[in-house]
């Protein structure tokens, strides 16, 4: 009986967060409701579970939580210190075609090398000091949604899911690049080209920084928090290559660092510099976004625990069979139920073929290390997220961010980020099935 009962109450919250404006109740309300309404009746109800699994469950969300709130605040610091203004002022086109290119190709590569969460907060930032309008901003928020998930597909780094998938050991490096960047490019591409043609007109740029207004930044300070703080974000997969640490562990680091180099900076300064301390930045984080991202992911958790997801997936292999369409469907799913536990079991219930089990039945070479099957989860995994605002990290970090409403975006990005799905898709096929593994 529970397990019918969470996935209806898992629904219905899940519908309460989209309709959160016609409901006018806060998103993060509902979502911290749902968590706890979800495990309360899985404890009740279910099998029970242990305070060990419970922690562990909290902890794989808190890595999460942690890292978004370092990388927003290292932006904030960045921005409070007009950092983005170096980048800004060099971006001098307002044609709306143009600088639509710009930022998605930008924020495509940028990407790949730091990850999707932390490239669509700083692409945010950037974008608040190039487009007034709210509408139009929103507009290329949502493209930056789609760059950020399909730059992050195709890099062992740039997504959780490429990650969890690379140290697993089904797929490699070098083969998870060299496969995945085409459909990955294809998935931006198309809706960028499609969205171009409709597009015309200028962009307004806004009126003078609030961090101009009240207080001056000295040119040298702007430019050394800004190769500060994007130094320290690309250290993040560095740190955890050195150290196996995750990622949490290298953002705080980057953290510590920004916010005892502007202490040192500011320590002579006036008492209106304590406006640029850390201390005052801090407070600029949109805290309630956090919230919501902890209430969203343990209520998948719960569902992941009490076998849901699992079932999901056997269900998947036992009524479809077929590696591209379960895929595919993954891709749907990691819209609405959050990628990395869907990856995970995935990855269970799929172990790596060795070179023995591949000779002695061939079909198993979509399972072997750099098989069909893993570099088509990355990509479908990756991108799929798109389709809905809270269906990735860059989703829902854009969403609170710019207040971004779930059916605006439902209307305006989702039939772009669909088209650009299944264009990359059609494209891994092509090439996965003629080219590479004939």
């Amino acid at each position: 009986m529970y397990f019918g009962l969470m996935i209806i109450i898992f629904v219905l919250g899940y519908a309460a967060i989209a309709l959160e404006h016609p409901l006018k109740i806060n998103k993060s309300a509902t979502a911290l409701l749902l968590a706890a309404i979800i495990w309360a009746v899985y404890a009740l109800m279910g099998p029970g579970i242990s305070h060990e699994n419970l922690i562990e469950h909290l902890g794989d969300t808190a890595e999460i939580l942690f890292f978004l709130l370092g990388a927003m605040t290292i932006v904030e610091i960045i921005d409070r210190h007009d950092g983005f203004s170096i980048i800004t002022d060099r971006i001098t086109t307002t044609n709306k075609r143009k600088l639509l290119w710009i930022v998605s190709i930008l924020t495509f590569f940028m990407s790949a090398v730091l990850d999707n969460l932390t490239t669509s907060i700083v692409m945010c930032a950037l974008l608040r000091k190039l487009i007034a309008d709210k509408q139009t901003r929103w507009f290329f928020c949502g493209m930056v949604i789609l760059g950020a998930n399909a730059g992050g597909a195709w890099s062992p780094i740039g997504d959780v899911t490429t990650i969890m998938l690379w140290i697993g050991g089904q797929v490699s490096a070098s083969k998870i690049i060299m496969e995945t960047f085409i459909p990955s490019l294809v998935s931006m591409l198309v809706p960028l080209a499609a969205i171009t043609l409709t597009m015309k007109g200028n962009v307004e740029r806004p009126a003078t920084s609030e961090t101009n207004a009240t207080y001056s930044v000295s040119k040298k300070q702007s430019l050394l928090t800004l190769i500060m703080g994007v130094g320290l974000l690309l250290f993040v997969p560095i740190f955890k290559t050195i150290t196996h640490l995750p990622p949490y562990l290298g953002i705080l680091f980057g953290l510590g660092v920004m916010w005892v180099t502007t202490e040192i900076m500011h320590r002579n300064s006036p008492v209106n510099y304590s406006k640029l301390s850390v201390n005052t930045i801090i407070q600029r984080v949109d805290t309630p976004s956090v919230l919501f991202f902890l209430g969203i992911l343990m209520a998948v958790q719960c569902l992941n625990e009490a076998g849901h997801l699992n079932l999901l997936s056997k269900a998947l292999d036992e009524n479809i069979g077929n590696p591209y369409a379960i895929n595919l469907i993954i891709g749907v799913l990691s819209s609405i139920i959050d990628n990395v536990p869907l990856v995970a079991a995935s990855m269970g219930m799929y172990p790596i073929a060795d070179a023995a089990q591949v000779l002695a039945d061939p079909s198993l070479h979509f399972f072997a290390q750099d098989g069909a099957f893993w570099e088509g989860l990355a990509y479908c995994a990756g991108t799929g997220g798109s389709l809905l605002i809270i269906g990735s990290a860059a989703g829902v970090a854009v969403m609170g961010m710019e207040k971004i409403d779930f059916i605006w975006y439902l209307k305006k990005i989702t039939l772009w980020a669909l088209l650009g799905y299944l264009s990359g898709a059609g494209t891994f096929y092509l090439v996965s099935r003629f080219i590479l593994h004939v």
